[in-house]
C-alpha cells in the first residue's frame, strides 16, 4: 500500500486492541506448548506398544501446527497484505535467516525433515555421536534425549545431515538387548548354550514372542557368548540385562565354569 506522499507502508498502525490481541495469541500459544509437553507424555505413559509411540509422535507435529497457526494469524495484523510488502518481508527474511542464522535454519530445515522422514520418533532408543537414550520429544531445531543415567541432551536436528543414527527401535517397542560372557575355554560348550537359554526363557522381563539367540565366538583368550533376547518393554532394557548377568552367572558358578580375566585377554595379544 502506498500513502499520499508516496511512500511505501509496510506495517500497520495498530491499535491497543490489536496488540493486546497479538501478546494474548503469543502467550495462549505459549501455553498450549507448554501443556502439549507436559500431557502428551503423561498421556502415553498410560499406554504401553506401539500406542505409546503413536501418541508420543503427536508432540512435535502439534507444536509445528501451534506456531503455523500463530503466525498465520498474527501476520496480516502485522503486515499490510500487498504483493510488494509480501516480496519485500519474504526478501528481508531470507537474507537475515541465510547470514544471522545459518545453523539455527539448518536445524529447522533438518526437523521438518525429520517429521516428514521421521528417522527416529519420541519412545525411540537411539545413539547419535556416542549418545544413547530414550527419545523424549522432536523439536524443530533439537531433538530430548533421556539417557539411561536419567541426563537430559538436546542434540542439534542438523546432526541428521552429517553424523550417523542408531535406532535400536525404529518406531516399535522391541529392541534386542545382548548379555556378554566371557569364560574360560575349558568348558561344555553345549552344555553352557543350553543353561544360558533357560537363563533367558525364565526371566520375567523377556518378551515372549521374540527369539532366544546364543552366539559363541572362540577368542585367543577364552570363549565369548553373547546371549540376545528382547524385554516386553524397550524401558525395561537395563533390569533385562542385569536380571540375565546375574542370574547367568550364578548357574555358571555353579557349573563351576571359570571367567576370563582381564590378564589372559592381554597375554593373549
Amino acid at each position: 500500500m502506498i500513502h499520499e506522499n508516496g511512500e511505501l507502508l509496510f506495517f500497520r498502525s495498530l491499535t491497543s486492541t490489536e496488540i493486546l490481541f497479538i501478546i494474548a495469541i503469543l502467550i495462549f500459544s505459549w501455553l498450549i506448548m507448554k501443556l502439549n509437553r507436559r500431557w502428551i507424555p503423561f498421556l502415553a505413559n498410560k499406554f504401553t506398544g506401539k500406542r505409546r509411540l503413536y501418541i508420543l509422535a503427536l508432540m512435535p507435529i502439534l507444536r509445528l501446527l501451534i506456531v503455523v497457526g500463530a503466525f498465520i494469524i498474527i501476520f496480516p495484523i502485522l503486515i499490510i497484505p500487498t504483493t510488494e510488502n509480501l516480496i519485500a518481508f519474504l526478501g528481508a527474511l531470507g537474507i537475515a535467516l541465510g547470514f544471522a542464522l545459518k545453523e539455527y535454519v539448518s536445524s529447522l530445515i533438518a526437523g521438518i525433515v525429520t517429521l516428514y522422514e521421521m528417522p527416529y520418533r519420541p519412545g525411540d532408543w537411539i545413539e547419535i555421536n556416542g549418545i544413547y537414550g530414550e527419545v523424549i520429544s522432536i523439536g524443530l531445531r533439537s531433538l530430548e534425549l533421556r539417557t539411561p543415567d536419567d541426563s537430559i541432551v538436546h542434540i542439534p536436528q542438523l546432526r541428521i545431515w552429517d553424523t550417523p543414527i542408531f535406532n535400536s527401535t525404529g518406531g516399535s517397542r522391541d529392541l534386542l538387548c545382548v548379555t556378554n560372557f566371557f569364560l574360560h575355554p575349558n568348558h561344555d560348550a553345549a552344555l553352557i548354550k543350553r543353561k544360558l537359554f533357560d537363563v533367558a526363557i525364565t526371566s520375567p522381563f523377556l518378551q515372549l514372542k521374540k527369539p532366544i539367540e546364543i552366539i559363541v565366538r572362540e577368542k585367543p583368550w577364552g570363549t565369548h557368548y553373547q546371549l540376545k533376547a528382547y524385554p516386553v518393554d524397550a524401558r525395561d532394557q537395563f533390569r533385562f540385562i542385569s536380571d540375565l548377568t546375574i542370574r547367568g552367572k550364578e548357574v555358571l558358578l555353579d557349573l563351576d565354569v571359570k571367567f576370563a580375566t582381564v590378564t589372559q585377554a592381554i597375554n593373549s595379544e
